[in-house]
């Protein structure tokens, strides 16, 4: 599950929400929600249907380890129903797969073909895909504030985000038959899509944003920093002076969107340093905490001022995060978490209905909301130490493991679905099933991590078994992941490889957004596994024409990529798809030309991914980030398992909705595309 190594353009996401809160405030806003009910009889007559998703689970390590005995609870699925591999999304990336899942069928109906898409009409911007923060129209201006009224007389369109997975979601098929469905943590879900019945309620999951409007953004304290604030891929550095044992910083939370000229709110902080006690005393506005080099504090809520023109009252917009101490001495060093959005005062909407999250967050307490809980880009920039990341991966976990008890617990019939994402986050990291050497570790080092994901996968064992002992003669158990995983030690900088052979000009350009002259460029890449024609009619600054040259050009690129070896013979590219040929429906009008289906070991590089060029085309990857999925969808298939016999050879994740619904007597819409794979 890869994630994009830039914030799109979703800073200003409170705005709306923020604005309607103050307003409501002295009668402005007139809006309300709809809260759902839960009181509504089920019609699913008793009949269960569970499914744990466990991201990134791969079906080579499963076989292993229960040829072992070490996943005992699986093999004991795999006898009473079936195990199988399970096929993949073209590509296979997780908010590709999970939205193929969604919807019981392929890109073609729900429009999401990478992490990342781009606007054509404005030459390759790149934006998010499964959604994506749209500017509003209109404002009242006031001093140094500008207001956007969505009421009479004003009529403004406030900024909104939107999810733009199209098509129809098999769930909202069981909600229109009384039949109750509860998933938490769905990916490709944020904003969360409506339940117009009432049977459907949802925690939303990856892609879902920090209070700063980006995929995760920690915050790092230290006394080594830089000497003006960095901000990095995924977080901010900043050095924090002592003096007399005595520092002080800002914590940065979200703009203010209300302002002509946005700014950040911030909170500030003292830190006492005791040399003798080894210990810090870390005082925030309305409280102290005391931390040891390691411990972790609990969440806390901070509480931002937003301030507003002078006849609305200010608004304090609150968020939490946790404080993890690296050290105390010679050099100070600590890690803020990324500010979330707290569940118990969401600012924008986490879930369906409203109140969800609420009510989840009152029975346990503050827990992680991102999309991303796993905070791999702290350890990929160095923040973290590998036992920092796993510590801080436990403390999700944890979480994960409460929140599965109380779903289990606060569940009675119809479907609940409940995804864990540290099988995924963790494998990108500490996976390395092969004898070739690794990016960064020893082969000891390598030996011990895997092992590691080894154990992880033994806990995710023993939640599917407590889940079996449980409801194994009353339910339907489904057990599947989106993908499986594979070493990524090269990695193929697609861009370079085009101006290597004369489709992307000019010979010395090194960036699609700096300095690439479009007239000479007929092909480019963005995005993991997308490559797109430069298409004239299309692509603003187009040169290919349809038809003939666009063909032409497309076999040359075929022949090309699954012809390049690297250095050792070994093939690189195992296959390139093209979409008009995998994907068909009506949410095509963004899908890349080409698909391009990576060999195992390899992937895009990172410069790649959001349209850098590097001097060399093949190069070693030399970042902790030392596995990957987003390879060929036939190197990295996804699993299943079930109570109930699996009934086809080859099922794949578009199979999934309409077997669900046919558990609860529903027939297969010609929404979807899959077949019902359980008997």
């Amino acid at each position: 599950m890869n994630r994009p190594r830039a914030t799109t353009n979703r800073r200003r996401f409170l705005q709306g929400s923020t604005l309607a809160g103050a307003a409501g405030l002295t009668g402005l806003s007139g809006c309300s929600y709809w809260s759902g009910s839960n009181s509504r009889v089920s019609r699913a007559a008793g009949k269960k249907v569970i499914i744990i998703g466990i991201d990134g689970m791969d079906p080579r390590l499963c076989s292993q380890m229960m040829s072992e005995g070490l996943l005992p609870n699986m093999a004991k699925l795999r006898a009473t129903g079936g195990f199988s591999e399970l096929g993949t999304s073209v590509p296979p990336q997780s908010p590709v797969a999970w939205a193929n899942f969604i919807n019981g069928n392929g890109p073609g109906t729900h429009g999401i073909f990478d992490f990342i898409h781009r606007h054509p009409h404005e030459q390759c911007a790149p934006f998010y895909s499964a959604a994506e923060t749209v500017p509003g129209e209109g404002a009242w201006e006031v001093g140094d504030y500008q207001l956007q009224l969505d009421f009479w007389p004003f009529n403004h369109k406030p900024s909104e985000t939107v999810l733009r997975r199209q098509g129809v979601p098999f769930w909202d098929y069981l909600d229109a038959s009384g039949i109750p469905t509860t998933f938490y943590d769905l990916p490709s879900n944020y904003p969360p899509s409506p339940s117009q019945y009432g049977h459907h309620r949802c925690i939303c999951g990856m892609g879902t944003p920090d209070m700063a409007g980006s995929y995760g953004t920690y915050q790092y304290f230290a006394e080594n920093g830089p000497p003006q604030p960095i901000d990095e891929g995924g977080g901010r550095r900043t050095r924090i002076k002592f003096d007399e044992e005595t520092g002080q910083g800002e914590l940065i939370g979200p703009e203010n969107g209300l302002l002509k000229v946005a700014k950040p709110m911030t909170i500030p902080f003292k830190v006492h340093r005791d040399l003798q006690s080894n210990a810090v005393a870390i005082d925030l506005p309305t409280q102290r905490l005391v931390l040891k080099p390691g411990q972790w504090s609990p969440w806390i809520r901070l509480n931002f001022e937003m301030t507003t023109p002078a006849f609305l009252p200010d608004k304090e917009v609150s968020g939490i995060c946790r404080i993890l101490v690296q050290e105390v001495a010679p050099i100070f060093r600590m890690y803020v978490s990324p500010i979330n959005v707290d569940p118990r005062a969401a600012v924008v909407q986490l879930s369906e209905p409203e109140s969800f999250i609420g009510d989840v967050a009152n029975h346990l307490g503050p827990f992680y909301t991102t999309g991303f809980k796993e905070d791999h880009k702290a350890r990929t920039n160095g923040v973290f130490n590998d036992d920092e990341f796993v510590r801080q991966a436990t403390n999700v976990m944890e979480e994960r493991l409460a929140l599965f008890d109380y779903a289990v617990q606060d569940y009675e019939d119809g479907l609940l679905f409940f995804y864990f994402s540290s099988s995924d986050l963790q494998s990108h990291m500490f996976w390395w099933n092969s004898d070739k050497p690794h990016p960064i570790r020893s082969t000891t080092e390598a030996q011990k991590w895997h092992g590691y994901i080894r154990r992880l996968y033994q806990r995710l064992d023993q939640v599917v078994g407590d889940i079996y002992d449980r409801y194994g003669s009353q339910a339907t158990i489904i057990v599947m992941s989106d993908h499986g995983f594979s070493e990524f030690g090269r990695q193929f900088n697609l861009n370079s490889w085009l101006r290597w052979y004369g489709y992307l000009g000019p010979p010395e350009c090194t960036s699609l957004f700096k300095d690439v002259d479009w007239s000479q460029t007929a092909a480019y890449g963005l995005g993991i596994n997308g490559l797109y024609i430069n298409l004239k009619g299309r692509e603003r600054d187009g040169i290919i024409e349809p038809g003939e040259q666009k063909e032409a050009l497309i076999q040359e690129l075929i022949f090309g990529l699954t012809q390049l070896q690297d250095e050792d013979g070994r093939q690189v590219v195992r296959n390139v798809y093209r979409s008009d040929q995998v994907y068909s429906g009506d949410a095509t009008e963004l899908a890349p030309d080409l698909i391009v289906g990576y060999a195992r070991g390899y992937r895009a590089s990172w410069a790649t991914c959001l349209g850098d060029l590097t001097d060399d085309v093949l190069l070693d990857n030399d970042q902790a980030w030392s596995a990957d999925h987003c390879a060929d969808a036939l190197e990295v298939p996804g699993i299943l398992f079930s109570n109930r016999k699996i009934t086809d050879a080859q099922p794949s994740l578009v199979d999934l909705a309409p077997s669900i619904l046919k558990e609860f007597g529903l027939k297969t819409p010609a929404t979807m595309s899959g077949k019902v794979v359980l008997g």
